[in-house]
């Protein structure tokens, strides 16, 4: 998968740094991956929610955050459309940010 934009994670743990290394896996998990399908997704990482309208939110160094991206399974890329913590998760429109 190819992803956009590793700027905006890095500005993040900048901010937060204890959500450094948890984002730099996720990174690296995502780039190497082929998937196909949210399926596909969901089996290696079992705490993703797909939220509708492509996107998918993944939980962060144990849901202390979370990142949402929007999926073109087929494209294959993932694009960054949100990072933050918990409660500002709470605020946004996960289907449509």
């Amino acid at each position: 998968m190819r992803i956009f934009s590793k700027r905006t994670l890095r500005i993040f743990w900048e901010e937060h740094p204890d959500a450094k290394e948890p984002l730099k896996s996720w990174f690296e998990e995502i780039e190497k991956a082929q998937w196909k399908s949210f399926n596909e997704l969901k089996s290696e990482f079992g705490n993703c929610s797909l939220v509708g309208n492509n996107r998918v939110v993944f939980n962060i160094k144990g849901n202390k955050y979370r990142l949402i991206v929007l999926i073109n399974f087929v494209q294959k890329k993932t694009f960054i459309k949100f990072i933050g913590t918990h409660k500002e998760y709470n605020i946004v429109n996960a289907k449509n940010i």
